[in-house]
This record gives C-alpha cells, structure tokens and sequence, in this order.
C-alpha cells in the first residue's frame, strides 16, 4: 500500500469510481427519528459511542481520502472550514471511514492521524469503520455523505454537503452548505428547510 504522501491528485483521480450517487444499503434511518446507537474506535484507540455526545448537535461525515470529490473539500479547505464553524458553535463532528482493508480509502489509525495533521482536521475524531457495520446501518452511501444529529438525538438531515454535485473546487462558491443551513436554522428553532439531500461522490468501499 502506498503511503499517503506518495498519491498525488492525479492518481488518486485515476483509481477512484466516481458516482453521483453511489449504490449501498438502504438507510434504516428517517429524518425526525432517533439517530441509530453505535460504537467505534477512534485513531487513538478510545471507543466513542454516539450517547456521549447527548445534549449536543452531531455531524457525521462518512469520508475517504482517496475520492475526488473529497480531495475537493479537503485541498481548498471547504470541509475544514464548515468543521470549525461547527466546532465553534459547540457541535461534535465525527468523520467515519467504512473502506474496508485492501479497498480505495482504507486507512490505518496511524495512517488517520498523519492524514488529519496533514489535512488539518477539525473534526472531534476520526472513527473506524473497516466492517461497515455503522455505515450500512445509517445507508450511507457516497463520500462525503453528512448526517446532522440535534442535542435530541433526533436526525435531522442527511445527504450531500452542498448542492454542487460535482468534483471542481471552482464550484464552491456559489454552492449552498446543507450541513451549515441544516444547523443554524435548527439551533435557531426553526424547522430544517431542507431535511434530505441526494448524497453525491465516491461509492462507499465496502467489504461486500
């Protein structure tokens, strides 16, 4: 396995499959219902469990590294950005990788914390997901695909980040962040505009 400094773009473009909406399991979820319970492992070896964080909004960004349209929101800064306007409005923000070992994606822990230093990250942690069992349990189906969680443990949206569906950073700036409109309309009291949003990117690299 190459190390993650030695893909370039171009290979990473080359290797990937690139859907606008990627096949999966069907989501067990539905938007106004109580968020699944999980459990992973983060990089650092601590078990994370989605009730630690009750009280608390959540985002759970389904990503791989290796996918163009991640690399999007990652070399212009875009995921990074939403993460700490998160962060700073006191929301927890969990990335999730469900590549399965071997597959486009897969990262080792140690692997995972040199991307997020790399990378600058701004998520609470990186969680592992090599089984799929937490993805295929929430239908996840592209990387990126977002999940925006109230301190209710209600989920209240889930899709794409944006509405550009597509892999050039030139189109960010005219796209609407789901994520970002999603939380502020409902830390404002409101009801969320737009609940569902088709999910667009990489198919997740599942074992099956």
């Amino acid at each position: 396995m190459k190390s993650i400094a030695a893909l370039g773009i171009g290979a990473i473009v080359a290797v990937s499959a690139v859907v606008f909406a990627g096949k999966g399991p069907a989501p067990v979820v539905v938007i106004g219902k109580t968020a699944p319970a999980f459990t992973l492992t983060d990089t650092n070896g601590k078990a994370r469990n989605l009730s630690d964080f009750s009280g608390k909004y959540v985002v759970l960004e389904w990503t791989n590294h290796q996918c163009p349209f991640v690399v999007k929101h990652y070399s212009s800064g875009n995921m990074q950005k939403t993460q700490k306007w998160a962060k700073d409005k006191g929301v927890v923000w969990l990335s999730i990788v469900s590549s399965a070992e071997g597959k486009q994606g897969y990262l080792t822990p140690d692997e995972a914390n040199k991307l997020m230093k790399e990378k600058g990250f701004n998520s609470a942690a990186m969680l592992m997901d090599s089984d799929g069992k937490v993805g295929k349990l929430y239908g996840a189906r592209t990387t990126p695909h977002m999940y925006v969680i109230d301190p209710k443990g209600t989920l209240i949206y889930m899709g794409g980040i944006d509405d550009k569906a597509t892999p050039n950073v030139a189109d960010l700036k005219e796209a609407k962040n789901y994520v970002i409109q999603a939380l502020e309309e409902s830390m404002a009291g409101k009801d969320v505009s737009v609940p569902t949003s088709r999910p667009y990117g990489c198919s997740v690299k599942y074992a099956d």
